[in-house]
């Protein structure tokens, strides 16, 4: 195991655990790899400092604990998260079709969330079609 300390383009900062550099690595390249407070998946290594045993024999560092107190910006999220999941029909990779289907009324209008491919959501857009983008992943593809 071995732990890198990370920061994502927002320059939030946190820490996780991987089976080895190379499957870092691998996570990283495809996308697996989320920040903790924002979700963004643009994450790079921080420096941090080497861990040098002194001595043998001696026990191993206990393995870090997350805080216990979330941030302000960390509770908002988890609240409009909260808001969003309970007050929306999460309607998965069939956001964009579900979407434009509720436009052109063949659908009925409700409060929706899902994914979109970058291309889907312009689309949407520039049909005219309101959406937004979420500061969060679906609690399905959450770290």
């Amino acid at each position: 195991m071995i732990q890198y300390s990370l920061k994502c383009e927002n320059d939030h900062g946190f820490d996780s655990w991987f089976a080895s550099a190379d499957a870092y690595d691998k996570l990283a390249d495809n996308g697996m790899v989320s920040c903790a407070v924002c979700g963004s998946t643009k994450v790079s290594k921080a420096i941090m400092a080497p861990r040098v045993r002194t001595t043998k024999g001696k026990e191993a560092p206990a393995a870090p604990t997350l805080p216990t107190e979330k941030s302000a910006a960390e509770q908002a999220m988890a609240e409009m998260r909260a808001q969003v999941e309970q007050n929306s029909e999460y309607v998965g990779t069939n956001f964009a079709t579900e979407a434009r289907s509720m436009h052109l009324g063949d659908a009925p209008e409700r409060a929706i969330y899902g994914e979109a491919k970058p291309e889907e959501a312009k689309s949407l857009i520039e049909d005219g079609i309101p959406v937004t983008p979420l500061p969060f992943m679906p609690t399905r593809k959450s770290n």
